[in-house]
């Protein structure tokens, strides 16, 4: 072997996104569709009753509107090749458009909860009636759109991020007809605002739970269920391996993990480092999952200052 340092990029690409695959692009575009008219049938309702539940819910459903449309088109450039531009090609720009999505999703829900309070304290009448009959309209286009969005929803956090949304308009639309019902029942014009802090609520409880995983992917933070100390014994648990350093693994998107590292074999071995090779990665596969491993080999002395993870020195 005449270098003593061997690069192997052999990855395995052969992936099946049944996820993003699994809902036509049709669904989608008229889940958007439905969702446009209603926030104008909504809006006006919550102008002429002076709901501001109902117009919370508009703003929501218009959000809806947004976030699938932004699924949309992300899903359209994520089935884009890598090209000499973005060499791990555009599957990304779904967890941008999900971290995009979540991100205005909590923007509205603390806006929602600001104005509840406000409203708390200047009460304004509410033609509760009104409110019924179109936050019903609403409830049953929520249905529509969760249904059309539910099983893609279940493999894609970008149509998961929409589809949340969706669920949390669907809450908001149910929440509205009880208030509305209470205000033509009792007069409880209290009851509007409380109604809108419980959809401001659950709308913040489920943007920061999503959020962290867009996060923590665009960050490329170890992917959830992989232990880095596993993986190390993992690959210096193959026979000929004497150690490994400068180790990474990361997402690209929330399907596939990859992984990185230095191993470290004996020179008297250097006529079977396709064999360790060969072992260290099925090791990988088999036991992690790992299908992408890019691993550099070097031999014992070649580098002692060398960082076990990362790319940082250690000593």
């Amino acid at each position: 072997m005449p270098h003593d340092h061997h690069h192997d990029h052999g990855h395995s690409h052969g992936h099946s996104h049944h996820g993003t695959a699994s809902m036509g692009d049709g669904r989608l575009a008229w889940a958007v569709t439905v969702n446009l008219l209603l926030t104008v049938a909504q809006i006006a309702g919550g102008i002429v009753s002076g709901s501001l539940a109902l117009v919370a819910d508009a703003v929501h459903n218009l959000s809806d509107a947004a976030a699938l449309g932004i699924a949309l088109f992300a899903r359209r450039v994520a089935r884009r090749g890598a090209d000499a531009g973005m060499t791990y090609g555009y599957r990304r720009a779904e967890i941008v458009a999900a971290l995009i999505n979540l991100t205005t999703l909590i923007v509205i829900g603390v806006y929602l909860a600001y104005e509840a309070v406000f409203r708390f304290f200047s009460p304004e009448p509410v033609a509760g009636w009104i409110v019924v009959i179109v936050a019903g309209v609403a409830l049953a286009v929520d249905l529509v759109t969760a249904a059309l969005t539910f099983a893609a929803a279940k493999h894609s956090l970008n149509i998961r991020a929409a589809f949340l949304h969706n669920v949390a308009d669907a809450l908001g639309s149910v929440v509205v007809i009880i208030a509305g019902a209470l205000v033509i029942w009792r007069g409880w014009t209290w009851i509007d605002p409380a109604a809108t802090l419980l959809i401001a609520g659950y709308i913040l409880w489920h943007g920061l739970l999503e959020i962290r995983t867009c996060i923590r992917i665009l960050m490329e933070a170890v992917p959830a269920g992989l232990d880095l100390a596993s993986l190390q014994a993992a690959v210096t648990g193959v026979d000929g391996v004497v150690g490994s350093h400068h180790l990474h693994v990361w997402q690209l998107d929330e399907r596939d993990p990859f992984f990185e590292a230095h191993v470290v074999i004996e020179r008297a071995d250097a006529d079977r480092l396709e064999d360790i090779k060969r072992a260290v990665k099925a090791a990988l596969r088999d036991r992690f999952g790992i299908a992408h491993s890019t691993l550099e080999f070097e031999f014992v002395g070649a580098h002692s200052d060398c960082a076990e993870i990362g790319m940082v020195v250690a000593h």
